[in-house]
């Protein structure tokens, strides 16, 4: 995992496969007790598969951060990723963005959710 604080306000998360996916969450869930960031924006270009552990995970995360008024956006996914999120409905849960300078751009904008309801 490539963590880039590419400001102060915002954290860019490269996201690679399983097994690495799995404790790459794990350190961000840890990092996120210490959350400052205004949005955390996670790159899925090396990510090709997800299992439900994985989104778990994600979810946890999303809530975390959103407990500290931050926001996430997710971007750069594959058609087969995209496909889960939009089957299992999360393509409703989560903001997500085409590529990681869309993403920054929609954090420093402010067009990123973060009134968004931790759930």
């Amino acid at each position: 995992m490539t963590i880039d604080n590419w400001s102060d306000n915002i954290l860019v998360v490269e996201l690679q496969d399983d097994p690495a996916f799995s404790d790459d969450m794990s350190q961000l869930l840890e990092r996120a007790e210490e959350y400052k960031e205004k949005g955390v924006v996670l790159s899925f270009t090396g990510v090709n598969f997800l299992n439900s552990s994985n989104i778990a995970k994600l979810l946890k995360f999303r809530k975390a951060i959103l407990s500290k008024s931050g926001t996430v956006l997710l971007c750069g996914m594959s058609t087969d990723v995209w496909g889960l999120f939009l089957v299992t409905g999360l393509d409703k849960v989560f903001q997500f963005e085409s590529d990681v300078a869309t993403a920054i751009a929609s954090v420093q904008l402010g067009t990123a959710n973060a009134t968004d309801k931790a759930s």
